[in-house]
């Protein structure tokens, strides 16, 4: 295939409610939404997941513009590409950028797989027709507050609540969330918020029988990660810190983890994704798919991708409603008992609602 024109839409989104970690607060999503086409006028989807501010990691809307606009999209413009996994070759002269590397090669699987006549999952070689998924929640203005939103979501079957947690918000949180739900699968997301000295109050948590703690101390580290795990007997799991295959290598070596969140952004793409499910798998490490407060279309990506084996926990891949008034894709991701079922359509599955992504279209610019 060649990708004959390109074109980059920056969206804004309005969440229906704040999104609180130990970052910082967001409600309005701004993303960049990218569609290529190919020579018989097909139309292929990716998104960015890169956040306004880099306080996530160091990409940025702006960077992964530029990224595009000046270095990836010339690159693959009018080239002849065989198979998706090239994108990651022609592309690795450019370092890291790993989100705007990512938003390009989505669409072209996209376009591929809408030329094999097969879905995104069955390409990628998924095996599950559905998903079990969990749900993210931020740190909420009262602990009242989060448990009523956990009652909601035990409620509507999600399988697993992932509660955001920061020092002065962490043990005696967690704590009425075990008392109050003393059955339901557990986990502690801290966005790097802590350190190695911190190590007595991470280890607190361990009375509450938590899936997981994710990524408690640097996003840059697995050398602490490691010395943490030998510590607690609750299973670390990283994200910021595993953005390649390497990183995932030595971590496992390192005894840094238990458990590893796949984002398909941070890692650069499907094709390294799938490279990391395997490795993980051969070394019986569980994986699942994070979120990124994805509109319906890196949704679909996360989706398919979660149809590998290995991906036996749930991941924060919840239906639209969770965060839109209206998707931008038909029909919306739905979530009923907990489980998503994976359209067997060829490309990704879900088809974007032109009209919708009109109407939260900040800019566009068109390659070709």
């Amino acid at each position: 295939m060649k990708l004959k024109e390109v074109t980059l839409r920056h969206l804004k989104m309005r969440m229906k409610s704040p999104f609180t970690t130990s970052f910082g607060t967001m409600q309005d999503r701004d993303f960049i939404l990218l569609e290529a086409k190919d020579e018989n006028g097909n139309s292929g989807w990716g998104e960015s997941v890169a956040f306004h501010s880099p306080w996530y990691n160091e990409e940025t809307l702006k960077t992964n513009w530029h990224m595009l606009e000046d270095f990836i999209i010339p690159e693959l413009l009018n080239r002849e590409i065989s198979h998706p996994n090239e994108v990651s070759d022609i592309l690795s002269y450019i370092r890291k950028n790993n989100m705007a590397k990512s938003t390009i090669e989505g669409a072209v699987w996209d376009l591929y797989t809408q030329d094999q006549g097969i879905s995104l999952a069955k390409a990628l070689g998924g095996e599950k027709s559905k998903i079990e998924v969990g749900i993210s929640i931020g740190i909420q203005n009262t602990v009242d507050d989060l448990l009523k939103l956990i009652d909601e979501y035990v409620t509507e079957g999600y399988k697993r609540m992932k509660v955001k947690i920061k020092p002065g918000w962490d043990v005696e949180v967690m704590r009425e969330v075990r008392k109050h739900f003393p059955n339901v699968s557990l986990m502690a997301d801290a966005n790097s918020a802590y350190r190695l000295e911190d190590i007595d109050r991470l280890r607190a948590l361990d009375e509450f029988d938590l899936m997981m703690i994710e990524q408690p101390l640097a996003s840059d580290d697995i050398i602490d990660h490691a010395t943490l795990q030998k510590q607690i007997s609750t299973p670390v799991c990283l994200d910021e810190s595993i953005h390649s295959y390497e990183d995932t290598r030595k971590a496992i070596e390192l005894g840094s983890c238990k458990i590893i969140n796949i984002k398909i952004g941070r890692v650069g793409g499907l094709t390294e994704s799938k490279r990391i499910h395997d490795l993980c798998k051969q070394h019986d490490i569980p994986v699942w798919c994070g979120g990124m407060l994805e509109s319906g279309i890196g949704r679909a990506h996360n989706i398919a991708l979660t149809t590998l084996d290995n991906f036996i926990l749930p991941g924060d891949t919840a239906g639209s409603s969770r965060y839109w008034d209206k998707d931008i894709i038909d029909p919306e991701v739905v979530v009923k008992d907990g489980f998503i079922t994976v359209p067997d359509v060829p490309g990704i599955g879900y088809t974007p609602n032109r009209k919708t992504i009109k109407q939260f279209t900040v800019s566009e610019k068109t390659f070709s």
